[in-house]
């Protein structure tokens, strides 16, 4: 269960997410809006990359203000450009890369690497050279970085925004069979059919919460 409570938002004097309140436990749940709808700044919110600037968040009763370590441990988040997410210059390395700061036996987590690369169809670029990857490629390799982790919450920020058909699909199909739940944030409005909820966000506000085609005839009608 992730709870908003009197949550807003600013940068500064601007206020970027007016106060609202809001409980989310669904499996599937898609954030849509207009850029610079607030919504980056919402999911941002979850997992305490930021804090509140008034009310509180929590996850699982844990408050990203005061156990942001916890709620970190508890939500991973994929970004839109996987090259900010990617640290080493070999794949395997980098999906060892969150294990080892968790001091894991090298058995372990060779174990977990080897699981994960086979999980995201990586297996035969484990030795490869992360910057030639394709884009698709670099998307699965963050994605697997991030659930080797085995977060209970996924969030994706724009995760098909850099992508071809094809990898958009694979994308698609990989979110879709997720144990995790995930919460994404996208443009891509095919990409949201089968959710279970959505939510959109215009001009800082919570405007919308409901099903996925609602939400996109609502969101449709807001841009005229």
């Amino acid at each position: 269960m992730i709870r908003f409570s009197g949550v807003s938002h600013r940068f500064g004097e601007r206020e970027v997410l007016k106060p609202f309140s809001l409980e989310l436990a669904e499996r599937r749940i898609a954030v849509i809006g207009a850029n610079g709808s607030g919504k980056s700044t919402f999911v941002r919110l979850v997992n305490g990359l930021l804090v509140p600037t008034t009310g509180s968040v929590s996850v699982d009763g844990l408050n990203t203000k005061g156990d942001g370590k916890e709620v970190r441990g508890k939500v991973g988040f994929v970004f839109q450009n996987p090259d900010n997410q990617i640290v080493y210059p070999v794949v395997e390395e980098d999906l060892a890369f969150g294990l080892k700061n968790r001091k894991l036996p090298k058995d372990e987590i060779a174990r977990k690497v080897e699981a994960g690369l086979a999980r995201f169809g990586l297996s035969h670029l484990a030795k490869e050279q992360t910057h030639r990857l394709s884009g698709g490629e670099k998307q699965m390799l963050a994605i697997a970085g991030v659930t080797i982790l085995e977060p209970q919450i996924i969030i994706f920020d724009e995760p098909t925004t850099l992508l071809d058909l094809r990898n958009k699909r694979r994308v698609a199909r990989v979110i879709s069979g997720l144990d995790e739940m995930a919460i994404v944030v996208t443009h891509d409005l095919d990409l949201i059919a089968d959710f279970d909820r959505a939510l959109v966000f215009d001009e800082g506000g919570l405007v919308f919460d409901g099903k996925p085609h609602d939400a996109t005839r609502h969101y449709e009608s807001l841009m005229g």
